[in-house]
């Protein structure tokens, strides 16, 4: 693994066990946080230590905030394929659109706010429903405009995680609490969750609504805090 401050990404080579990538000095310090949550709780030492990187990719269900994280943050990959090494964008691996195999994770550390929410039974279950934020602001809150948005929400889809195609309404206006809440209805309509012993259909859908809402006003918050 080898961080590039200038470009302030985490290069992570896919070979590596997901303990490897918790216990990594090299992820910035506001990003860690985030990325011990992802991978503790329902995600056991010995998961963490069995699994790499391009196991968690292409097999989701392994540790799904762990994938929301990447995705909200808007992470790319380097696949080898026939016609060589190309990068794309997570979300076309996870979708099968990249064909090769998984290299290298490239996750952004620097200049994205990002924020999570989840609900369920313990903090050490897998959560029911989560939701992680990622935003890039041009400009400080209240009179910056935002460059980009990502919202990841699992347990509310079929597969295991996907981001919300809502997030995008926030690119070009201001982050503020009318947006986030424009946001976070647009989820609700849009998730397409199945229900189960764990939580209905229509839990699951309020829920991805809820948590994208907290997910984005912590963004909010964290630009309110520099």
């Amino acid at each position: 693994m080898n961080h590039d401050e200038a470009r302030e990404v985490w290069d992570i080579d896919a070979d590596a066990p997901l303990q490897a990538v918790l216990d990594s000095p090299e992820c910035s310090p506001p990003l860690r946080p985030l990325m011990r949550r992802a991978l503790t709780g329902a995600v056991s030492w010995q998961m963490r230590n069995e699994t790499p990187v391009r196991g968690a990719l292409s097999a989701p269900r392994i540790a799904p905030q762990w994938v929301a994280t990447l995705l909200a943050l808007g992470a790319t990959v380097t696949v080898e394929g026939d016609a060589g090494p190309a990068q794309f964008g997570l979300e076309a691996v996870l979708r099968r659109e990249a064909r090769g195999r998984v290299e290298t994770l490239h996750v952004p550390v620097g200049a994205v706010r990002w924020g999570e929410a989840c609900v369920g039974r313990t903090p050490a279950d897998e959560p029911i429903v989560a939701a992680v934020a990622g935003v890039e602001m041009d400009g400080p809150s209240p009179t910056g405009t935002v460059r980009g948005a990502r919202v990841a929400v699992v347990g509310a889809w079929p597969e295991p995680v996907r981001l919300a195609e809502a997030a995008a309404q926030l690119v070009g206006g201001p982050l503020d609490e009318p947006s986030i809440r424009a946001v976070a209805e647009a989820v609700e309509r849009e998730v397409a969750p199945r229900g189960d012993f764990r939580g209905s259909e229509e839990y699951r859908r309020a829920m991805a609504g809820v948590l994208t809402r907290r997910a984005l006003e912590r963004c909010l918050r964290e630009g309110d805090d520099d």
